[in-house]
């Protein structure tokens, strides 16, 4: 068997092909193509000039849905939700880890006041229906949501993890009213307790569904087009793989797809050299991911938060992910002062296109990988991937 896996990166697309006969393996990087990724998945097999025909199993990894949230590039999206529950979003929790600073803020929700509705229900906790839902109060929201030129919604009512009914009426009734908007349903995505982190899972998982869905389905078809022809799979943050299919439709599951991929090769390495207790650590163009690798086994939590550091409480997401710790500082990440002259970097990336300024490809903005270059930790006359000045 032959086995294709395609990584896609902030700023390089990379390739491993790995023949289970003969032992062979082939690497092979190109750069992303951030307007359209499947390009770049596309290019870098064709300048690897291996033969697409013999594939018998295609896995995908990347970072589209991590960089698209960490760099806010994700779609307008709205959230419905019970009678009394629109601020959940903004309150958050009461706790937050820089306990004594006065001057805490608290991350801004992915969706503003003005785009979360609500609506007259009530389930009970063990998930008996109290109100009954109002579908006739949702043309009002319909309409304010085409006004404001929302692409995805997402539906998170009180127990709905317990009590499904009214997300899956409330979804249905919407489809027939405006077909063209992506729908969430937080029962679909998770059935865990505590409202706040499934509608905040929820937001997420609408926020990137219809770029991600996109891709893939453009993705299927170029890979069709030019002669593969197995099953294609996409990794998933808890180490595992799904098919395009339910990624499509579940995108916050691969929230950290390449990471997750990266820490399973970490583990299989560490067994190679009879080590257990590994730290993996893995810089790419647009974060810089971190996990602990123990007794051979890495993490695997469903109370993961994105951006989260000592302080600032991140974003949960009651999805199954491999535990790891990423900040928005990779090498394409643009350095910056702010209002205080105080020097940041990131979470903004040069990205693939243009890239850092040492590409030459009009880049202007100082990046990480630019730094390195001039303090000669990278040398002039290396090339990147081999080929790329």
């Amino acid at each position: 068997m032959t086995r294709l896996a395609i990584d896609i990166g902030g700023t390089f697309t990379d390739l491993v092909l790995f023949d289970e006969k003969s032992g062979k393996l082939t690497a092979f990087k190109s750069l992303s193509t951030p307007s359209d990724p499947s390009n770049g998945v596309l290019n870098t097999i064709n300048l690897s000039k291996i033969n697409i025909k013999d594939i018998e199993f295609f896995a995908h990894g990347g970072t589209t849905v991590i960089n698209a949230i960490t760099e806010r590039k994700g779609v307008k999206t709205a959230l419905i939700t019970t009678l009394g529950f629109r601020d959940v979003l903004e309150i958050m929790r009461g706790n937050r880890p820089d306990m004594y600073n006065l001057k805490a803020k608290k991350p801004k929700p992915f969706v503003s006041r003005k785009l979360r509705f609500e609506v007259n229900e009530r389930v009970s906790s063990e998930g008996e229906s109290l109100v009954p839902l109002n579908l006739e109060s949702l043309d009002e929201i319909i309409e304010e949501c085409k006004l404001n030129k929302v692409e995805a919604i997402a539906i998170q009512f009180m127990h709905s993890y317990l009590f499904t009914d009214n997300e899956i009426k409330c979804a249905n009734y919407i489809k027939q009213k405006f077909p063209e908007v992506s729908i969430t349903l937080s029962s679909d995505i998770t059935r865990e307790w505590r409202e706040f982190e499934r509608a905040n899972t929820a937001v997420l998982n609408a926020y990137v569904q219809p770029i991600v869905s996109n891709y893939f389905k453009n993705l299927e078809k170029k890979l069709k087009d030019i002669g593969l022809n197995c099953t294609l799979t996409a990794m998933q943050s808890n180490g595992g793989t799904t098919s395009f299919s339910w990624a499509k439709e579940h995108p916050i599951t691969l929230v950290e797809s390449g990471p997750a991929a990266g820490v399973n090769g970490a583990v299989l390495v560490g067994n190679l050299c009879n080590k257990k207790n590994i730290i993996y650590f893995d810089v790419g163009g647009t974060t810089t991911k971190c996990a602990l690798i123990e007794d051979g086994k890495p993490k695997v939590t469903t109370e993961y938060k994105l951006e989260y550091t000592k302080f600032n409480p991140g974003y949960p997401i009651r999805v199954p992910v491999t535990d790891l710790v990423e900040i928005g500082a990779g090498g394409g990440s643009i350095a910056w002062f702010d209002n205080g002259g105080s020097l940041k970097v990131g979470p903004k990336s040069a990205g693939a296109d243009p890239g850092p300024a040492c590409y030459g490809k009009g880049g202007k903005e100082p990046t990480v990988t630019d730094a390195n270059l001039f303090l000669g930790r990278i040398g002039s006359s290396s090339k990147l991937g081999g080929w790329m000045k």
